[in-house]
């Protein structure tokens, strides 16, 4: 049957498209999760076009072989991870910008299409895709899509759903949808665009989208660092500048572990919690002026500055958190969400963990989201018992918060376990029977979110 699978891709995609080659089998077996698929997939597709991926879906169903979607692979959640018995699916080479109309600020997308070059596209028409991952210079639409991506902006303009007008999404089978509009406003029928957002290649095969854009504001942004004795402190001032209205575009909180492990890597002058703040559009300097008051009301010392070059210096403290933690160890990134309000009591649990464990957890928050990043740094090449029993901790005390198990990173295979802690029986078993009206055979993604 494999056989005759593999015969059918082969004579009815694009000469290359289908390979078996040994490192293409291998890569796709990995991501930046540090998961890895148990076996080798069968095959990597290469798609090109719309009509390859429904060429898959159609062919795969009909041998029941499951499907795995892959984007730039630089996800943190293994959920574009493929093994044994399993297709890759690669979108990666669809790449193309296939419209931007700027009267109604939208454009239309292959899923291929890096982040930061969507970007620098957009520039020339005046306008610019909000959705700000880390990972912007390497990670493609289609997985912003896919998990829902947030990153540094979202303390201003939200995540990647709030950014997203309609997709055009391959179902098991073959057959294309075209979900949501092309207006801003549109409620008919189910929200079958939203329910996309996230889904993390369980239901279908995003193909094309339509983004909302915004226009591109001109003038100079506003940038604050501020230093604090605590990262208590510096949480609760930044849930303090929330509350109070201030919405900065930029809000980053870099906790004590971390700003340590920073200053080793660095050799900077850092130590116990730095916030970083950027405000932009019109009212930036303004913006900028009342949130500096509001750290400085609560102790920090604050650095505010307009000079393009300055302000890069001080986003650096915060984008290089991650190669810091890197020269040091193995690093568990974790992504927990929890009230802005309770963002303070969350460092301290994971502070507590993490002592109680003997596991170093540097914690890092997109602070005017309440979404934390406990990254579990350790000397081994796996999480050890004792990384896993504190990551596990983490979870249920972000649950018992109110908080959530991934902000934007996802599910994928690394908290499946976990899924049915949070969403509780009947909305666990509501969501499988979802899963099961888009793919009754269960070929799409299969082990991811929902194990």
């Amino acid at each position: 049957m494999t056989t005759d699978a593999l015969h059918e891709l082969a004579e009815a995609l694009n000469d290359g498209a289908l390979t078996t080659d040994d490192d293409r089998l291998r890569a796709a077996t990995a991501d930046r999760s540090g998961k890895v698929a148990d076996g080798l997939p069968l095959a990597v597709v290469d798609a090109q076009s719309v009509a390859d991926v429904q060429a898959v879906l159609r062919i795969a169903q009909a041998h029941s072989i499951p499907v795995v979607t892959r984007g730039a692979g630089t996800g943190l959640a293994g959920g574009a991870i493929a093994g044994g018995g399993e297709i890759s699916l690669s979108v990666a080479a669809m790449r193309r910008i296939l419209e931007v109309n700027a009267d109604d600020q939208l454009a239309v997308v292959e899923p291929g299409i890096i982040n930061a070059d969507l970007n620098t596209a957009l520039e020339e028409h005046g306008m610019w895709w909000a959705p700000d991952p880390a990972s912007r210079a390497i990670s493609s639409v289609g997985g912003n899509i896919a998990t829902n991506a947030g990153g540094l902006l979202c303390a201003k303009y939200g995540v990647t759903r709030e950014a997203v007008l309609g997709l055009d999404v391959v179902v098991p089978g073959g057959e294309l949808l075209r979900l949501g509009r092309r207006t801003v406003k549109g409620v008919t029928g189910y929200d079958l665009t939203s329910l996309m957002i996230g889904s993390e290649g369980t239901l279908g095969v995003v193909v094309g989208a339509t983004l909302k854009l915004r226009p591109l504001v001109p003038g100079t942004p506003w940038t604050i660092g501020a230093q604090f004795t605590d990262e208590r402190t510096a949480a609760e001032a930044c849930a303090a500048i929330t509350a109070a209205r201030i919405r900065p575009a930029i809000m980053e909180l870099v906790g004590g572990v971390g700003l340590s492990v920073l200053a080793q890597y660095t050799g900077a002058d850092l130590e116990g919690a730095f916030v970083l703040v950027q405000a932009d559009d019109h009212d930036a300097e303004q913006t900028a002026n009342a949130a500096a008051e509001m750290l400085r009301s609560f102790g920090g010392v604050v650095e505010q500055t307009d000079d393009l070059e300055r302000a890069a210096h001080l986003a650096e403290i915060r984008r290089q958190m991650m190669p810091a933690m890197e020269s040091v160890g193995t690093v568990l990134v974790e992504d927990v969400a929890v009230p802005r309000s309770r963002m303070a009591d969350m460092f301290s649990i994971c502070n507590e963990i993490g002592a109680r464990h003997g596991v170093t957890i540097a914690n890092v928050a997109h602070a005017g989201d309440g979404n934390l990043h406990p990254s579990f740094v350790f000397p081994e090449a796996e999480p050890t018992e004792a990384v896993w029993a504190a990551a596990e901790e983490v979870f249920a005390q972000c649950i018992a918060l109110g908080g959530t198990l991934t902000g934007e990173h996802g599910v994928g295979v690394l908290k499946a376990r976990w899924l049915r802690q949070e969403l509780g029986d009947a909305q666990y078993a509501l969501q499988q029977r979802i899963k099961s009206a888009f793919d009754p055979q269960g070929i799409m993604n299969p082990g991811k979110m929902f194990g």
